[in-house]
């Protein structure tokens, strides 16, 4: 390949002024705030990706025009890493050699902003699966580690940082000849270095390999552990907060190592987590959440609980910070309405941890894959979480024997004259409830009605804290005398729903619905009170607390059922929901919670809901098909249509069971009318796995209510139900095994009602399915169905008697199932009992009925003297 090396040496690229300043013109425009222009550059940029060179201009920009401003320059370095993200396959080999040369040659720019912007671009193409095509990348930065010149050694540092980052599985695994081996002593060394940034960048590294339990850290893990004591005491914060996550992660995966220096780290643990800068303190608050899952926590902590409980007690109050962000002394905003972005998406998937590239103070804006913060209470996870969640594991760990501990602190706090003070305690007393519920047990009668006191608070984040401490002790609140506790407590929280404060109405919604759990029939008699109260907030709420209004109602008809059938309640309740029901459009998210809402309400309701249920069915039909559509054509044509959001039609098949559930046969006629089995066929072979457990649900809901309308359809159900028993998808598998058992009881009633009906054709099959016959039919509860089946299966036994004689034992389990049948139905298993006892003689019968389980035998000689 010497033509090859050649070309890239003739390789000289140079911008065309005019194309030059084009470029230049679009990226001041685009730090514009105006949308609108910002709108015009993004259709720019997408045009200029059609010219091969335009990548040219931008990696130009960034590495050498350096009369440019620095922003301008890292704003053309990370548009070339977007298009590095989505165009690379494309790039031709010219610019791609370009790209990289430009990039190891200035990973040492004398500017911070550049050279961070340099290391993205170049983890960003080689997360491009170009570690393989770059073989001179990883040599080329480690040996820049040895440069003279700082800029070279922390340029070449950010990059491996960000590579070990974003291609830590790779970088370990045969298919780059195992680079680690070389580069982790080699990071190893600059632990000592005397620049704390360089420092902190060479702990960083060697942390990525932590977790995974990397064979190259493994070997050299004793030095590791070793450099890192040496590093405890550093004045970078950086430096400190990279030990502290170090140990975090060896407590999981070598506590063999830690083990013999065990308390010099607990102790080295208390002073971090009362560290200086809270991002120090909120890595070392770690260590006692990641310590307590382990089965030694116990001993080696015992002796260092007197100081360390204080701590996190001392974590827990709010900061100058948090009380800022958290408008603390904005105490009415109801009339606010919500920004789009406070509103998390519900039913979001479970959350992955991204690494992202914080520490180089550049925004990425354009990446929206990064988590979405937890709704507006400062950013997700912060010193006071941690430390209440690290209360909380600990209680569950030690239980009471905390308590001598935190009982004293409570005192002081509970009842303290500073809010900022006495709101940490209620937090603290929250955070125990679980571990030290039997120890709290004799405070509590004391407690409670303080709190219920503290509801009306005249500070809105004491009130909205209290809602969620009051909501950890509902259990207890609701086994006392319902006026002692559980009455005055409903009274003031539905006062809170109310509250003039948007994050009171949260909390105290929230709590509500854990009260709703607990009480469940207890609270039949508020019932008026209840649904006057959620049914105003309404009206009161914005957009946010709407959704979690939806869920406290949900809660509500889940735990009162059928109480809630009355014609003044449903009155008060449905025309709001029906009201919200036709505003939104079938795009619209927030129809999750209320389709949820509506499932629980129409289960609750019964034939109360067949004035509503038209409606809500037909567009429930309708989401699933517009779903189903919308996914056939993404398949067909990805790059034409996009793929649907499936949480519509899962939500839409949940609600459709709690119609059928509710209603029962009246959902036949609407069954009649649609479509809903063919859709369902085409839902249970979906790929995504809670599709099908959504509509093995509904197939059993359906089968229950309408089994004429499932009949024809199951010799096409069944195989889709059998391939559906895998154990790895449990939830699928345990509603496939449900909707098998419900069709099969059908089908067992069927057979049961044609042998009534017409003996002598169906009797002479009885052998075939008398055994799965009696085992489907043992489990259902007396009623109709089960005695019209038995009646049959009686008609058939005197048509065909020795049918039954090899599974007589499982006729026997069948007729005990039975709590009590009508007389004529007892005296028909009477007669067939004794009959058999009397042919095979009193020896035979009394051989053959030892074989019967305990229960069995006292059952049937109780109730038909066999």
């Amino acid at each position: 390949m010497v033509w090859d090396r050649q070309t890239k040496m003739e390789y000289e690229w140079k911008p065309d002024e005019q194309g030059l300043q084009q470029i230049l013109q679009l990226l001041k425009e685009s730090q514009s705030p105006d949308t609108t222009i910002q709108r015009t550059v993004q259709q720019k940029l997408e045009q200029l990706n059609q010219y091969p060179d335009f990548n040219n201009y931008l990696i130009f920009v960034l590495t050498k025009l350096k009369s440019e401003d620095e922003p301008t320059r890292s704003l053309s370095g990370l548009i070339l890493k977007n298009n590095v993200k989505a165009h690379f396959q494309n790039f031709p080999n010219g610019v791609t050699d370009f790209i990289k040369s430009e990039c190891l040659n200035n990973i040492g720019d004398s500017s911070p902003l550049i050279r961070a912007t340099v290391g993205i671009l170049i983890t960003t193409i080689a997360s491009k699966g170009e570690l393989q095509n770059w073989p001179d990348l990883l040599p080329k930065l480690c040996s820049l580690l040895d440069s003279e010149d700082y800029n070279t050694c922390e340029g070449a540092f950010g990059a491996l940082q960000k590579i070990c980052e974003d291609s830590a599985e790779i970088l370990d695994s045969d298919v780059l000849d195992r680079p680690l081996n070389i580069m982790i002593p080699k990071f190893l060394q600059f632990f000592k270095h005397s620049s704390p940034k360089i420092r902190s960048h060479a702990v960083a590294c060697v942390n990525q390999f932590i977790i995974s339990r990397t064979q190259a850290l493994m070997l050299h893990i004793d030095s590791f552990i070793e450099n890192l004591f040496a590093l405890a005491g550093d004045e970078e914060p950086e430096v400190r907060k990279n030990v502290c996550r170090a140990l975090v992660m060896l407590l999981e995966v070598r506590m063999d190592r830690l083990l013999p220096h065990m308390h010099n780290i607990v102790e080295y643990m208390l002073q971090r987590t009362q560290d200086q800068d809270e991002n120090v303190a909120l890595e070392a608050c770690e260590f006692w959440l990641t310590l307590a899952e382990q089965p030694i926590c116990k001993d080696v902590l015992i002796r260092h609980l007197p100081k360390l409980i204080p701590v996190l007690v001392n974590g827990m109050k709010y900061s100058d910070i948090d009380i800022i962000l958290l408008k603390g002394d904005v105490e009415e905003d109801e009339t606010i309405p919500d920004s789009e972005q406070d509103i998390r998406p519900r039913f979001h998937r479970s959350r992955t941890v991204a690494q992202q590239h914080d520490e180089d103070g550049i925004e990425e804006e354009e990446d929206d894959d990064d988590e979405i913060d937890d709704d507006d209470t400062i950013s997700d996870w912060n010193l006071r979480k941690c430390s209440a969640a690290a209360l909380d594991v600990l209680a569950n760990v030690y239980r009471d024997e905390l308590l001598p501990h935190i009982l004293p602190l409570l005192k002081e706090l509970l009842f303290h004259h500073e809010w900022v003070v006495k709101e940490s305690g209620i937090l603290v007393l929250g955070a125990i409830a679980e571990g030290c519920m039997q120890g709290m047990i004799p405070y509590l009668p004391e407690l409670i009605p303080h709190l219920i006191q503290c509801l009306s608070d005249k500070k809105a984040l004491v009130r909205s804290i209290t809602c969620w401490t009051l909501s950890r002790y509902a259990h207890w609140v609701v086994s006392q005398p319902p006026d002692t506790y559980l009455k005055p407590l409903m009274t003031e929280l539905l006062k809170r729903i109310l509250d003039s404060n948007k994050r009171v109405q949260e909390a105290a919604c929230s709590a509500f619905a854990t009260l709703e759990e607990e009480a469940c029939t207890e609270l039949v008699p508020y019932l008026a009170y209840i649904l006057d109260t959620l049914v105003f907030a309404f009206s009161k709420y914005q957009h946010k607390n709407l959704l979690i209004l939806y869920d406290a109602i949900g809660t509500l008809a889940d735990s009162v059922g059928h109480h809630l059938n009355k014609p003044e309640y449903i009155q008060m309740l449905m025309p709001p929901l029906i009201q919200k029901w036709n505003m939104l459009k079938d795009e619209d998210k927030d129809l999750f919670p209320l389709l949820e809402c509506l499932s629980s309400v129409a289960t609750a309701l019964q034939s109360g809901f067949l004035p509503y249920c038209e409606p809500v069915y037909q567009r429930c039909v309708n989401l699933v098909q517009k779903t189903l559509a919308q996914a056939m054509l993404n398949n067909a044509q990805p790059d034409q249509y996009e793929a649907p959001d499936k949480d519509f039609m899962i939500v839409a098949l949940d609600l459709l069971s709690g119609l059928a559930e509710g209603l029962g046969g009246n959902i036949e006629q609407l069954v009649a009318r649609s479509n809903i089995l063919t859709l369902m066929y085409q839902c249970m072979q979906d790929k995504m796995p809670e599709v099908r457990q959504s509509s093995f649900a509904l197939l059993g809901d359906l089968t229950k209510a309408c089994f004429q309308h499932v009949k024809p359809c199951i010799a096409d159900f069944m195989p889709i139900l059998g391939t559906n028993l895998n154990p790895e998808f449990i939830s699928v598998c345990n509603n496939a095994t449900w909707a098998i058992g419900e069709i099969s009881i059908q089908m067992a009633i069927t057979i049961g009602r044609l042998g009534y009906v017409c003996p002598q054709e169906v009797a002479p099959m009885l052998q075939q399915f008398i055994r799965p016959w009696c085992t489907s039919l043992r489990n259902i509860r007396d009623n109709e169905e089960k005695d019209s089946a038995f009646r049959g299966i009686c008609t058939m036994i005197s048509v065909n008697p020795s049918g039954v004689i090899q599974d007589f034992i499982f006729f026997c389990d069948a007729v005990a199932s039975w709590i009590n049948p009508k007389d004529d139905l007892r005296d028909m298993f009477c007669k067939i009992l004794h009959g058999f006892k009397n042919q095979v003689g009193d020896e035979n019968w009394r051989r053959f009925s030892d074989q019967f389980p305990l229960p069995l035998k006292e059952r049937l000689a109780a109730f038909y003297g066999v």
